[in-house]
C-alpha cells in the first residue's frame, strides 16, 4: 500500500436502518452529515460522494438500506477527521447537532465502512 499512498481511496459506507425509520434517517443525514461532506468536497479532501438506496423493497439480501461512497484525495485524508473549524461554521448549535447525531445513531441497525482496492482488468 506504501506506493498507492498519493492515490485516491473509495470507501463505502453502509447503513442498514431500522424498520420504518429510512425517512427519518436520511433527512437527518441530509440535514447534518451532507453540508459537512460538501464542505470537504469545496476543500478538495474528498473528490466525490454519491448515496444510494435499493430501488425496491426485498431486493437482494437486504443487509443494507442506504449506502455512500466516498472517494477521499488519498490515504492520509482517508485518516483524517473531519475539521473541527468546518462543523463549527455550520453548526453553532453544537448541542442540537449532537442531539441529532445522537438520533440518527439511533435508527441504525447495522452500519459497516468497505474501503475499496481497484481490481484492474486485463486490457
Amino acid at each position: 500500500m506504501a506506493d498507492d499512498a498519493g492515490r485516491p481511496v473509495t470507501v463505502q459506507y453502509f447503513y442498514k436502518v431500522r424498520w420504518g425509520f429510512q425517512d427519518e434517517f436520511v433527512e437527518l443525514f441530509e440535514r447534518n452529515h451532507w453540508p459537512l461532506l460538501r464542505a470537504q468536497l469545496e476543500s478538495g479532501r474528498l473528490l466525490d460522494v454519491r448515496a444510494y438506496e435499493p430501488r425496491f423493497h426485498g431486493d437482494g439480501r437486504q443487509d443494507w438500506t442506504f449506502e455512500v461512497t466516498i472517494t477521499y484525495r488519498d490515504w492520509a485524508s482517508m485518516e483524517e477527521h473531519t475539521d473541527p473549524a468546518i462543523v463549527a461554521r455550520l453548526y453553532p448549535d453544537a448541542e442540537k447537532l449532537a442531539r441529532e447525531e445522537q438520533r440518527r445513531f439511533e435508527l441504525i441497525e447495522a452500519h459497516w465502512d468497505t474501503p475499496l482496492e481497484e481490481h484492474a482488468l486485463p486490457r
